[in-house]
C-alpha cells in the first residue's frame, strides 16, 4: 500500500515537471507544416522565430534617417503569404462589383485598396474559421523580406531589373522597361505574382511590384533592442513596405520605409497577409 502510494506520488511529480517544462519551452517550428494553402488558394510559408537587425547601416546607399538600426526579436513563428493578395483572391472573398477600378488578370496583385479595405478582407477571411489572419507588423515584414540576409536587397547590395519589378514607368522611370518586355510583361503596371524569383525563404515580390500595407502606424525607431514591436500607439499614417513598379529601385530595399493615409486607394499599393501559428 505504501509502495503504491509512493508510485502515485512519483508519477504526480513527473507530471508537474513535464507541465513546467512545456510552459517554459516555446513551440518548435518544426512541429508545424512548412507550407499550406487555404480555401481561396492563398499560399503561405512558415517563417521561424528569430532575431535580426532591423533598419540599415550608415553605409547603405539611399538610406534614410528613419532607418535607425536596432536588434529585434520575433518571438513566435508565423505564416507569411507567399505572394501579395491577388485580384482573383480578392474577388473570391469580396465579390466583384459592376463598376470596379480593380481590373486585369486574376494573378495580378490587388491594388487600389486602402488599409481599411485590407481590414475588411481580413474580417471576411477570419469569419471562414480557417485560422487567424492579419497584416504583418513592420518588423515581421522586414524580417521576412531579409530572409536571413543583411544586404540592401535579399540578393545583394545592387538593384537588378531581372530580380524585381520596379522602374516600369514609361513617363517617370523607364529604366527597366526593356527587361519587363523581354519577360513578356506589360509596361506601366505591376507584374503577375511569381513573375520574379523568390527570396531565400520562398517569398515572392518582397522587393518591388506593389507597396504592401503593414499593421503598424508609422513612427520613429528606437535604437534599443525590441521584442515583437508593434509600432506607436497613436498616429494617423500607416506603414507601407517593399517599393513598387512605379519608380525607383532604392525604394525596394529591405529597410526602406514609407507610409500613407490609411484611407488612400493607390494604384501602387496592395497587401499580403500573415496567418498566426495556432
Amino acid at each position: 500500500m505504501r509502495r503504491s502510494r509512493s508510485m502515485r506520488e512519483n508519477r504526480f511529480i513527473l507530471i508537474l515537471i513535464a507541465v513546467f517544462l512545456l510552459s517554459i519551452c516555446p513551440f518548435n517550428a518544426t512541429s508545424f507544416e512548412k507550407t499550406f494553402k487555404n480555401s481561396l488558394g492563398m499560399e503561405f510559408v512558415l517563417v521561424p522565430a528569430g532575431t535580426f537587425t532591423m533598419g540599415s547601416p550608415p553605409t547603405e546607399r539611399f538610406r534614410d534617417k528613419e532607418e535607425t538600426q536596432h536588434p529585434v526579436t520575433i518571438s513566435r513563428s508565423f505564416y507569411m503569404q507567399v505572394t501579395e493578395v491577388t485580384l482573383e483572391q480578392w474577388w473570391a472573398l469580396m465579390g466583384r462589383k459592376l463598376i470596379d477600378p480593380r481590373k486585369g488578370p486574376g494573378n495580378l496583385p490587388v491594388t487600389r485598396v486602402s488599409w481599411y479595405d485590407s481590414q475588411d478582407f481580413i474580417r471576411a477571411l477570419n469569419e471562414k474559421n480557417e485560422g487567424t489572419y492579419r497584416l504583418p507588423t513592420e518588423a515581421e515584414w522586414e524580417y521576412a523580406a531579409r530572409a536571413g540576409t543583411t544586404t540592401a536587397y535579399s540578393w545583394g547590395d545592387a538593384i537588378d531589373c531581372t530580380r524585381a519589378m520596379y522602374a516600369n514607368n514609361r513617363l517617370k522611370s523607364p529604366q527597366c522597361i526593356e527587361d519587363v518586355k523581354a519577360k513578356g510583361l506589360e509596361p506601366d503596371g505591376p507584374a503577375p505574382v511569381k513573375s520574379y524569383p523568390p527570396n531565400p525563404w520562398g517569398l515572392f515580390d518582397m522587393h518591388g511590384n506593389v507597396w504592401e500595407w503593414c499593421r503598424d502606424r508609422f513612427g520613429p525607431y528606437t535604437s534599443a533592442p525590441q521584442v515583437d514591436p508593434r509600432g506607436p500607439q497613436s498616429g494617423e499614417m500607416r506603414v507601407r513596405r517593399g517599393g513598387s513598379w512605379y519608380r525607383y529601385g532604392y525604394s525596394c530595399r529591405s529597410a526602406n520605409r514609407a507610409f500613407a493615409n490609411p484611407a488612400s486607394r493607390l494604384r501602387t499599393t496592395g497587401f499580403r497577409l500573415v496567418r498566426e501559428v495556432p
